[in-house]
């Protein structure tokens, strides 16, 4: 019996087709690791729990939070670029370690749009600039009036060096006209205790994270980065109401090592679009400040691409030095 030539490509399209399909199918069969960039604590932290709930639940397997924080997030990116490319280590990022440290770090052990592979955004947020509350100011203007009569004696902290945090703070600095000194930390979490410690004056958060604290009277809230108010708190102004031009947001994806088949990058970004879009996981993620995405792998791409020439024309004119 002849078999014609036509026969054979479409038994062979068929036979990849099934085994795309399989493929889908048979992922996960074991626990997911997934990176955070920073220490517990945090809001990278916070989003990583409530997706790999959502995944562990949806997916059949545990999904497990890792945190590996250091070196202003970028130690989890290089921790990722190292693993297997099958779908069983993942990364949640935050914007520092993706579309900041490129333009900071001159031996940086990846490059974000070719190493990594986007896969969603999970959202974004607003941060919030606050302060101790010994420092005598109620507004942002007064901390620019205290920052002016006495030139480096406030200090503000960061989650670390080319932490969105750091980069907040210096184009703040650069805006405003002041001089304030930059205090690293190794997480968004100890840069919160720390300031609440009186160890340093002023930080600007991640909204999620400075709220309770801000509620309790531990800290005091003098604008948000945005440029609109944000519905719950809508007293507080934006740090634009009074330094024209000043914006920020922070923002929140996941990521898995370069090379991971596609079948499984699009199974994760299904997930990813079911979850954002479901009412329980949306309520938290508001609650903690953070305006839910859920995008294509090269909508993100396109978002990291174009922040990263954003960043560096900010770094570039505040004269951040390169390490």
């Amino acid at each position: 019996m002849r078999i014609s030539a036509l026969t054979l490509v479409t038994a062979a399209l068929l036979g990849a087709g099934v085994q795309v399909q399989a493929a889908e199918v048979k992922y996960p069969l074991r626990p997911i690791r997934m990176l955070v960039s920073y220490p517990p604590g945090g809001p990278s932290d916070l989003t990583a729990r409530i997706t790999a709930q959502h995944f562990s639940e949806a997916m059949g397997q545990q999904v497990i939070v890792d945190n590996r924080g250091g070196a202003g997030g970028t130690l989890a990116v290089g921790i990722l670029t190292q693993a297997a490319p099958d779908g069983y280590t993942t990364l949640m990022s935050a914007g520092g370690e993706i579309v900041i440290a490129p333009n900071l770090r001159l031996k940086l052990p990846y490059d974000p749009t070719k190493d990594i592979h986007p896969i969603s955004r999970v959202g974004s947020s607003q941060l919030v600039l606050v302060v101790h509350p010994s420092v005598q100011a109620k507004t942002v203007k007064d901390l620019i009036g205290l920052a002016r009569a006495k030139p480096g004696a406030i200090n503000f902290a960061s989650a670390g060096i080319g932490s969105t945090a750091h980069l907040a703070g210096e184009q703040f600095k650069f805006l405003a006209g002041i001089d304030i000194v930059h205090i690293a930390y190794k997480g968004a979490g100890p840069a919160l205790t720390e300031l609440m410690a009186g160890q340093v004056q002023m930080l600007i958060s991640a909204y999620s994270s400075a709220f309770p604290h801000i509620k309790a009277g531990k800290l005091r809230a003098l604008g948000v980065t945005g440029t609109k108010r944000i519905a719950s708190a809508p007293e507080l102004p934006t740090i634009g109401e009074t330094v024209p031009g000043y914006e920020v947001l922070s923002w929140y994806g996941l990521h898995a090592p370069k090379g991971t088949p596609p079948a499984i990058i699009n199974r994760l970004h299904r997930e990813m679009a079911v979850m954002v879009k479901k009412p329980e996981v949306t309520e938290r993620l508001v609650a903690l400040g953070i305006e839910p995405e859920g995008n294509s792998p090269a909508e993100f791409l396109a978002q990291i691409r174009t922040e990263i020439a954003a960043w560096g024309k900010v770094i570039n004119a505040a004269k951040i030095p390169r390490e």
